[in-house]
């Protein structure tokens, strides 16, 4: 029974949550446009402001204004009043943050953005409140309850805030054809960022690392180069250099099948014919995807006179977090 209770009120509150973010959708409308639009103006940073709980969503916030291609910061009003104001310059633009829309420490600071000429975007959850009325944009992002069985703690507020300040930097995305590659560009450490940066050539085995035997050596010899290199596999080459295909541990135990002579069989006798190739500037996780589709464990990396320099195994893949 004690824990039948938990449930219900954990269902409760993400029920009350989802429900006060729904009625959001109303309020995209011709502010949400504006403040878009002063946002993409913007020459300078947004500076995100916000105290208490409104100050940790302003955080989020203005993180993720940063990581999608709106240069962003977070001022807290207190510390902006005792030296940080020098962080803002006339070419900010100010997002502020209150759900009352009276925080003293926020309303201090209205004097010194009116006098920089500054465009105060606010998200209050009180639109006739002193913020809202100051602010050149006032997006509502009022709620009707709070999810706290007590009604006090800042929850469905917050929550609407933060989804809100979400929708306005997922706006300014698209507003400013910000892609894929962009987004990389500023996550180097993540995995989106490898996947999207990271190619062939940074992590192949190249030089004397690659498996390489000419067309008309002996299975034997063959084997060794294989031994030497330790990838499962070594290239064919004929005369000129150029691929003309690979000899793998299945190629081997074929052989074996058929009972050939490591001494006197050939290698281009029993090597698998047309192998598959990738470029060195190709995207790792382009491999990632021949590799899937065509169910090999490794590529062949071949220049443009088509000779073999290099071999990407999905081993090497998986130790750069590409997949």
């Amino acid at each position: 029974m004690e824990h039948e209770k938990i449930f219900q009120l954990a269902r409760s509150v993400i029920e009350i949550e989802a429900q006060m973010i729904n009625k959001l959708v109303e309020r995209i409308d011709q502010s949400f446009a504006q403040a878009c639009q002063y946002l993409h103006d913007c020459t300078g940073r947004i500076a995100v402001i916000g105290v208490g709980k409104s100050g940790h969503i302003s955080k989020k916030i203005a993180a993720t204004f940063a990581s999608t291609g709106s240069p962003a910061f977070f001022i807290h009003p207190s510390e902006a009043r005792h030296g940080d104001l020098g962080m803002i310059t006339k070419s900010d633009v100010i997002l502020a943050l209150s759900n009352s829309g009276e925080s003293e420490e926020i309303l201090s600071l209205l004097p010194f953005i009116k006098r920089l000429d500054l465009p105060l975007i606010s998200l209050t959850g009180n639109p006739q409140s002193t913020l809202a009325k100051a602010a050149t944009v006032n997006i509502d992002v009022s709620v009707e309850k709070e999810a706290c069985p007590l009604g006090l703690a800042p929850t469905s507020s917050t929550t609407a805030a933060l989804v809100m300040g979400d929708a306005l930097a997922m706006a300014l995305l698209d507003k400013r054809g910000f892609t894929e590659k962009d987004f990389a560009l500023s996550h180097p450490g993540g995995k989106l960022g490898r996947r999207l940066l990271l190619r062939v050539g940074e992590i192949m085995h190249q030089n004397e690392n690659v498996p390489i035997v000419s067309d008309h050596v002996s299975l034997k010899e063959a084997l060794v180069e294989m031994s030497q290199k330790k990838l499962g596999m070594t290239t064919i080459i004929n005369k000129t250099g150029e691929l003309i295909g690979v000899f793998t541990d299945g190629d081997v135990r074929r052989a074996f099948d058929n009972q050939a002579d490591i001494q006197k069989t050939q290698v281009h006798q029993v090597m698998s014919k047309n192998p598959k190739t990738i470029h060195s500037q190709t995207l790792a996780a382009e491999a990632v995807t021949i590799m899937e589709t065509y169910k090999i464990t490794s590529l062949v990396v071949i220049n443009e006179m088509k000779h073999p320099v290099g071999i990407i195994h999905i081993h090497d893949i998986l130790r750069a977090g590409v997949v």
